[in-house]
């Protein structure tokens, strides 16, 4: 009989305090959040957890990254002598961005015919074939290469160049990876 009485006193105050903050009453089928983890239930936070890309749209500055078509091929160049990390994005209409180091990131746009030669050297089968790594040591203050195409990374170094890998870089915007600091 204690038991019952405390129980319902408890809940009493449960609620009382409920209406008192205008909240729910932390009675009923919400479940009480993991250690650390975020609340539940109709009062929890709507926000994405962190890390989470937003979905809201802006409008794009003209510093901003906004292409208006997907990806085609990213090619990152890291090494040389005076320790580059550049970085090319290609798009599937021709558009492409450079980024070396600190410097303002620089733009332009391929011809079809540049495009067209670029798509027909990363679907030859042969650079489907190429190996994902290279096979020996890296060149001591060589460059290293690391193209993204379809979800797949290739890395190569200047030592280890196939022809296929070769005429990627051949039909690149600016006549190959960015290799300048």
């Amino acid at each position: 009989m204690v038991r019952g009485v405390r129980g319902k006193w408890c809940g009493t105050l449960l609620l009382a305090a409920a209406l008192a903050v205008g909240g729910a009453s932390g009675c009923g089928p919400e479940v009480p959040p993991a250690p650390g983890g975020p609340p539940s239930g109709p009062t929890a936070p709507s926000a994405p957890p962190a890390g989470t890309p937003s979905t809201t749209t802006t409008p794009a500055s003209p510093s901003q990254d906004t292409p208006s078509a997907e990806v085609l091929v990213e090619v990152v160049v890291n090494g040389g002598l005076a320790g580059v990390r550049n970085r090319l994005v290609v798009h599937d209409d021709g558009t492409w961005t450079v980024r070396s180091g600190t410097r303002p990131p620089r733009t332009g746009r391929q011809t079809p015919a540049e495009t067209a030669a670029l798509k027909a050297a990363l679907e030859d089968p042969a650079y489907a074939r190429v190996p994902e790594r290279p096979a020996g040591g890296p060149i001591a203050d060589g460059f290293q290469y690391y193209v993204t195409y379809r979800h797949r990374l290739v890395v190569a170094d200047d030592g280890d160049r196939p022809e296929a890998l070769r005429r990627v870089f051949a039909a690149l915007p600016e006549g190959g990876p960015p290799t300048s600091p």
